[in-house]
């Protein structure tokens, strides 16, 4: 089985593009193929949640939503990619006093998906976008179900050391690669 499927984890690719790439907006589709290495694409998997909604939301916190459902139906549009929804939960807040929140389930969806598209044999490559350690355990699984694990990270330090040495392999995201997948500009 040659398919590759990608699976990104939403806040930790948003991380990287604002932190190392000035937030730049991409073409996900162009992504996804540059993920897949030029394989046949099973399909891309997006995992993020919508932002935190007080009781009386703010109307920075409704164009904030609003974003994020426009971008997440964008991404739905998109031929072969799919949307996965955690949820974000108030923890409260810091002794800074600024609120606290945490994402909640988009890790245990990815690993769900990609030990059952391994194990049902429907992938030979997953793409996996990702820096959080708490993935190893599903990425043994699906080694040990003889699916090549492909790394896509950026710089050192953005990443889970034990996740980067458990990967097959590992290609980095780099400031041509999204360079190459800028969105066009509309006048």
């Amino acid at each position: 089985m040659n398919k590759v499927a990608v699976f990104i984890d939403g806040g930790h690719m948003g991380s990287l593009l604002k932190e190392f790439f000035g937030e730049p907006s991409i073409d996900y589709k162009k992504f996804a193929d540059w993920a897949a290495g030029g394989a046949e694409l099973l399909r891309a998997y997006y995992y993020d949640c919508l932002p935190y909604q007080s009781s009386q939301p703010t109307p920075e916190e409704r164009e904030r939503l609003a974003n994020k459902q426009r971008f997440f139906n964008a991404l739905n549009k998109i031929p072969r990619f799919q949307v996965r929804q955690g949820r974000l939960v108030y923890r409260g807040t810091g002794r800074d006093g600024k609120p606290i929140f945490e994402q909640k389930g988009t890790d245990l969806l990815l690993g769900i998906d990609l030990a059952l598209l391994a194990t049902k044999g429907r992938i030979g490559v997953a793409a996996l976008v990702s820096g959080d350690y708490d993935l190893v355990p599903a990425v043994q699984v699906v080694k040990n179900e003889g699916v090549i694990v492909r790394l896509i990270h950026g710089p050192r330090g953005t990443y889970s050391e034990e996740l980067w040495l458990e990967a097959d392999e590992r290609v980095e995201i780099t400031a041509e690669v999204i360079a190459s997948m800028l969105k066009e500009k509309t006048a």
